[in-house]
């Protein structure tokens, strides 16, 4: 077993023991939050917990998922099972919608009707907030996956979220403000939606196999046609697996015939440029010149 390999394989059980303790510091904060909620009466700790509660899902779907994915390729998911990930972002936003619908449907009404929260109780709770999920984010930045870092962000907009709570309720301790509660708790929530409609959306695109949004397809033909032995290159095809694992089928033309030694290091070139492209997975076929192909006509 090689260096490379090695190392691959202990960061990735760094990964996965890196969000599991993610899942587990997020879900128990999670179920303080929904009693501390309650019992102080805080419309914005509960639209927080909410958020909380679907950033534990996602987490602990991340924690499958990275354990899933370990299995590779089989004879069912001949990519793998990567795309079993944007499943689990697709469930935990549908659950963000409809636990911020009813937390709207709750904080509105109180805009009229304020009720004062318990802002001391607040306090502490805000404290903790930020204190748990920091923890979560620092372990996670230790991490080297690009999953990690991705977690880790959304984390570090729980302690933002919790940072806001500290200020509202500081605000009042001192101040008999009530309404600043359901105020936070439509500002949270309203945040938390704009982030579900851009996650629902990225993975859409993905499911319909977009073209990954950070890769130019002319670029891409532009790094081909440099080759000396490229003619020209159709029925480019490119998409995304789960947002970082990228596949590309591309046919290039030849403007002559080529050995087979020849044909095996014009292709080791291309799969270089295009790992450097971030495109991962690339299937080459070649043709010559003149030569009639039935996909032409689809490109």
């Amino acid at each position: 077993m090689n260096d490379k390999f090695m190392t691959h394989h202990t960061h990735y059980n760094d990964s996965e023991e890196n969000i599991r303790v993610a899942f587990f510091l997020n879900l128990f904060f999670t179920i303080i939050e929904f009693v501390g909620g309650f019992l102080t009466n805080s419309m914005a700790i509960l639209s927080d917990a909410v958020h909380d509660l679907g950033d534990s899902f996602s987490v602990g779907l991340s924690w499958y998922f990275q354990r899933l994915a370990k299995k590779g390729r089989d004879e069912e998911y001949t990519y793998g099972y990567k795309r079993f990930s944007l499943l689990g972002a697709i469930i935990n936003s549908l659950i963000l919608v409809v636990g911020s619908v009813v937390i709207l449907f709750n904080a509105v009404p109180r805009l009229f009707h304020p009720e004062q929260p318990d802002s001391g109780g607040m306090l502490m709770l805000a404290i903790a907030g930020i204190v748990i999920n920091g923890a979560a984010v620092l372990r996670l930045k230790r991490g080297h996956s690009l999953n990690e870092r991705v977690i880790s962000l959304h984390l570090l907009e729980d302690v933002l979220g919790w940072a806001a709570i500290l200020i509202g309720a500081l605000v009042m301790y001192f101040v008999d403000v009530p309404v600043l509660d359901p105020i936070l708790s439509i500002a949270i929530t309203l945040y938390v939606l704009f982030h579900v409609y851009s996650n629902i959306k990225e993975s859409l695109h993905i499911i319909l196999q977009g073209a990954p949004i950070d890769i130019k397809i002319d670029e891409i033909k532009k790094e081909i046609l440099a080759l000396e032995d490229v003619d020209s290159v159709h029925d480019l095809h490119l998409w995304s697996e789960d947002g970082e694992y990228n596949v590309m089928t591309v046919h290039v033309v030849l403007k002559q015939a080529l050995p087979m030694d020849k044909l095996h290091m014009l292709k080791n070139k291309i799969r270089e440029k295009m790992q450097a492209m971030k495109v991962q997975h690339s299937t080459i076929e070649f043709e010559i010149s003149g030569e009639n192909c039935e996909m032409e006509e689809c490109c």
